[in-house]
């Protein structure tokens, strides 16, 4: 019986080295893929020169075969852009999920399948248990690496061709094993920054794409407490950099993209008993239960809450999601799905 053929995603990092290492051990047919996204200038995450050359790197060490997939204008046209647009139009976006739906489970998924393969692989911490016929996603066992929120959007189809080799181990273990085996990537930083900007420059890099229409930053009772450049370089839940003495702990409440004005407010001004959600996707259908957990950021502590029809309702107020973040659902350890804060 010919071995099942796995495709993996190399980023560059020690996850992905090892998902490859440890897919190769377990006696099936690897082949490395790094992926070309970004032409601008990048200086962290999987867009440099240097990760793309650690992947090729790795993928010698083990001896399987690694190939570059040029995937940089629809990496443009769906990742970056809409990144920008939706700072612009007062939302908050998570490209890194984007990136997830479009390229590593759409088209690379896709052209993965077209060339044979049996399934895709990547460094991601989480688990796919199969039961039966269908498929769930589980947190990663590593609780403070789980990266399962930024997966909600994979449903079924996507599951049954996807490996989370690293998803059973702690990074501790990863990194363990990446020395075990003599990986250059055993003791390579992690990059948490988005991959497409360079550090520190997120202004800059909205500045120089987009318009930014000077505004009024305002209390809720409407009184004028300062100015800013636009609306794009504020996130609702945003504490520091709005610009302004307020003389106690101030938050951004709200922002208004018509008028340009930019509201902040205290904690208490931010909480809300529910979200309204677009976009609602599922691993394996609506969910049953009615006692479900919510997060709300890629490493928040999740919520009690019910799903009621397109919104969100929690069992004690929370802090307002900002339009744009990804709501996902748990039941327990288990993703059920989840959709975009509306």
């Amino acid at each position: 019986m010919a071995q099942p053929r796995v495709l993996v995603a190399m980023s560059g990092g020690v996850d992905s080295s090892v998902a490859a290492a440890l897919l190769q051990e377990r006696g099936f047919d690897v082949t490395g893929v790094t992926l070309k996204l970004w032409g601008g200038d990048s200086d962290s995450g999987c867009c440099s020169v240097a990760d793309v050359e650690d992947a090729r790197r790795v993928a010698a060490q083990l001896g399987i075969a690694h190939y570059v997939f040029n995937f940089a204008d629809e990496f443009t046209n769906r990742v970056v852009d809409p990144y920008v647009d939706a700072y612009a139009s007062g939302c908050t976006p998570n490209p890194c999920i984007e990136c997830n739906r479009v390229i590593k489970f759409g088209r690379l998924l896709d052209r993965a399948i077209a060339l044979g393969f049996d399934r895709v692989a990547t460094g991601h911490h989480a688990r796919v248990v199969r039961d039966g016929n269908r498929y769930e996603l589980i947190r990663g066992a590593d609780r403070a690496k789980d990266q399962s929120y930024v997966l909600y959007m994979l449903g079924q189809r996507e599951l049954a061709h996807s490996f989370f080799p690293v998803g059973e181990l702690t990074k501790p273990q990863v990194r363990a094993h990446a020395t075990r085996l003599g990986l250059r990537t055993a003791n390579k930083p992690e990059s948490m920054d988005v991959c497409f900007v360079k550090k520190g420059r997120r202004v800059d890099f909205l500045a120089e794409r987009s318009t930014m229409t000077p505004g009024a930053v305002i209390d809720s009772a409407g009184t004028v407490l300062g100015a800013h450049r636009g609306v794009a370089l504020f996130t609702i839940g945003q504490r520091r950099g709005v610009g302004v003495a307020a003389g106690e702990r101030r938050y951004v409440v709200d922002i208004d993209t018509r008028s340009a004005t930019v509201t902040i407010g205290s904690r208490a001004e931010l909480l809300r008993h529910d979200v309204a959600v677009r976009d609602l996707t599922f691993v394996d259908g609506v969910p049953g239960g009615q006692s479900l957990l919510a997060q709300v950021r890629a490493h928040g502590e999740p919520a009690a809450a019910r799903l009621d029809g397109d919104t969100v309702r929690f069992e004690q107020p929370q802090p307002r999601v900002a339009r744009g973040q990804v709501v996902a659902l748990y039941e327990g350890d288990a993703l059920v799905g989840g959709g975009i804060a509306a």
